[in-house]
Order: structure tokens, then sequence, then C-alpha cells
């Protein structure tokens, strides 16, 4: 175990730093247990005065498993679009016809979800030509119940006063800062009612609770593990190469320029 041990970090360190060395291993036949010993001892001593070398190899080891990942993503994305283009009874913002849909899974407890609010907020308002649709995805409902009573009365505010209303809500929950258990029944009524809705009563709890089960049972599908979780992909003729999934907060920029691609017009 020691000498595999010894020999991964020699290849470790000589595929990145030295090149020649590996170039020249690859031409000698099969090394005998005491040069083994020997290379991992020259590998350890190695590593040991240039850590840097582990650090670049560490930093290429994780953008390399990000990039499976991203892939492994946007497969399943490509398998579910369709279900993600069904958005009856889904809060939705901007145009019918629009060629490409941004689609947040998020939970008005969620804190990444709130430091995403104003980036989404902004990204909206340059682009009114795209679709946004947001599924409520109560992953904290376990521990908070705030979370479910968030949503039921958003879902509520989107069937009867449409979605500027459903907006102002929605980005009013985000701006009280109230998440991770903070957020009250007081909070929730508040933003409501400054969102011009009425009471709550008569809305339809069924439906938003059947509305809850579909978003959860299509971010398994997707493979997200948390919140937001943000797929970016056209209406029609969705492919990998212009289809984006977005596991957690990004930069406005990042945003973009996934739409950019989603509506073919990346160079």
């Amino acid at each position: 175990m020691k000498h595999t041990l010894k020999m991964a970090a020699f290849a470790l360190a000589m595929s990145t730093a030295l090149p020649s060395a590996v170039s020249n291993a690859a031409e000698t036949p099969d090394f005998t247990p005491a040069q083994q010993a020997r290379i991992g001892e020259i590998a350890a001593d190695y590593l040991v005065a240039h850590p840097d070398v582990l650090i670049e190899v560490s930093k290429k080891l994780q953008a390399r498993q990000q990039a499976m990942q991203q892939q492994a993503y946007v497969q399943s994305a490509l398998k579910a679009h369709r279900l993600l283009m069904q958005l009856g009874g889904v809060p939705v913002k901007g145009p019918g016809d629009s060629k490409v849909i941004v689609t947040e899974f998020f939970d008005y407890e969620c804190i990444a979800c709130s430091m995403m609010a104003p980036v989404m907020e902004k990204v909206m308002a340059a682009n009114t030509d795209v679709r946004f649709a947001f599924r409520d995805w109560t992953i904290f409902a376990a521990r908070y119940p705030e979370s479910t009573q968030a949503s039921h009365r958003g879902l509520g505010i989107y069937r009867k006063q449409g979605a500027d209303a459903y907006m102002e809500y929605h980005n009013g929950i985000y701006r009280t800062g109230h998440n991770e258990g903070k957020l009250t029944a007081e909070d929730i009524e508040k933003v409501a009612a400054a969102a011009g809705a009425g009471d709550a009563s008569g809305d339809d709890s069924a439906a938003s609770d059947r509305l809850i089960e579909n978003n959860d049972a299509l971010a398994e599908m997707l493979g997200l593990t948390g919140t937001p979780g943000i797929v970016v992909m056209p209406a029609e003729n969705a492919t990998a190469d212009n289809t984006t999934v977005i596991p957690g907060v990004v930069s406005e920029q990042v945003l973009q320029q996934a739409i950019t691609r989603a509506s073919g017009n990346a160079h």
C-alpha cells in the first residue's frame, strides 16, 4: 500500500512539474520493488519541497470534477426539458413566446436564495424578453413551517393577482433579511399586504401542495441537492451547448452569460 501511495504521489508530481521525466519513465521497463521504494521517497521529498504542486493539482482536479458535475446536470435537464416547460400554476414573469426560460428552484427560508434574489432582479430587468419561472421547493419545511406558509401565500397571490403582485411579494420576503428560521408569519402577512394582496382566505392550499410536490420530484430528477438551483435553457431545441444548470449563488454576469448562450447569441 505504501509503495502504491508513493507511486501515485510520484506520478502526480511528475505529470505536473516534470513532464520530461514522465516521458523517460514511459520508455523504462517495470521498476523493481527497491526502485519503486526509492522513487516514492524522491516523490515525497519533492512534494514536501514544492507544496505548490499539490495545490495546483488540487485546483485542476476540482475544476475537472465541477465540469463533470455540470455535464451530468445538463444531461438531466435535457431529459427533463418537457417537464420544465410545463408551467401550469408555476409563477412566471415574462412573455409566453420567449425563446429562453430561466427556472429557479428556491425556498423562502434559504439564505443563499436571499443572496441570489437581487441578482435575479437585475437580470430580469435587463432581459424583458426572457421568461422566468419560480418553482417553490420547500426543503426547509421540516424545520421551519414558515417555508411552506410563505410558499402557499405566494402561490395564492400569483393565482389571484398575477405576476406583478407575485414578484413584489417574492422579492419582498427576501428583502426582510429573515431566513434560516427567522422568517415569521407576521413577516409574511406584512409583505403580502405591501404587495397589495388581500387576506389568505379561499387560497387553494391543496393545489399549492401538489405544485410543490411536483417541483420536489423535478428537482430530484435534475439531481439538485439544494437551493437555489437555476436552469437556463431554450424553450425549444435545447442542447448541451445552450443549456446551463447553476447549483448555487452566482454573479449577474454568470447568469447573463447563460441566458446569452441559451438565446443562441454566444460568440
